[in-house]
């Protein structure tokens, strides 16, 4: 009897192990594949980068700052490795496409170039792609972190060598896709809150009978 029972613990703990493996493998993968989403619309983002760099130097060609600023992210975006390393490039790739997008209000037929319309429609779907892919990452990396801290998991997970993950977290401003929306000027913040309401109209005096 004693044997059995014995047996049957080891084909429960053998059964735990083997669920519990998979299943880290599988959140595992999951990462895997969900960052394997975030490269593929960081990349055509560098795509359509040098595009637009091209068109706004048609019309701005004296803005070599901003347009060097945006070419200097792209280049540190592209050599960065690892999440975080990645999410604070795109952060300064963020701050530079603000940057040359705020340009457009100053140069009207730079504005109402088709090409500049077409790239803001691509940026604005890959912006929108990226932040979606974002989320599902950071989504399955708190899966997975979850399971390789909890107990008794975490034995396993330490034995198999189940590393964390960092997540892929923008920062400030960066957070949500870049604003392309070229039909409005830029909103430019003076600080010290938000103005005071405008005061009423003044009443109109009652009309008065003419003098006879």
């Amino acid at each position: 009897m004693i044997i059995w029972i014995l047996l049957a613990v080891a084909a429960v703990l053998a059964l735990y192990v083997m669920l519990t493996y998979n299943g880290l493998v599988s959140l595992r993968n999951k990462i895997e594949n969900a960052w394997a989403q975030i490269d593929v619309q960081l990349k055509r983002r560098y795509d359509l980068i040098p595009n637009l760099v091209e068109t706004v130097k048609g019309y701005a060609a004296h803005e070599r700052q901003t347009l060097e600023a945006v070419v200097q992210a792209r280049n540190t975006a592209m050599a960065a490795t690892g999440p975080h390393e990645q999410a604070q490039a795109e952060n300064m790739i963020s701050g530079a496409l603000k940057s040359i997008f705020a340009l457009s209000e100053a140069y009207p037929d730079l504005k109402a170039n088709q090409s500049f319309l077409d790239l803001q429609e691509e940026l604005t779907g890959t912006e929108g792609r990226i932040a979606y892919a974002r989320q599902y990452y950071n989504d399955s990396v708190y899966r997975y972190n979850t399971k390789i801290q909890s107990f008794p998991s975490n034995l396993l997970a330490k034995q198999f060598r189940f590393d964390e993950r960092e997540y892929f977290e923008a920062e400030g401003d960066a957070r949500g896709p870049v604003a392309v929306d070229f039909g409005s000027a830029p909103t430019v913040d003076l600080g010290g809150g938000a103005p005071p309401a405008p005061p009423a109209p003044p009443q109109m005096p009652p009309s008065s009978p003419p003098a006879s």
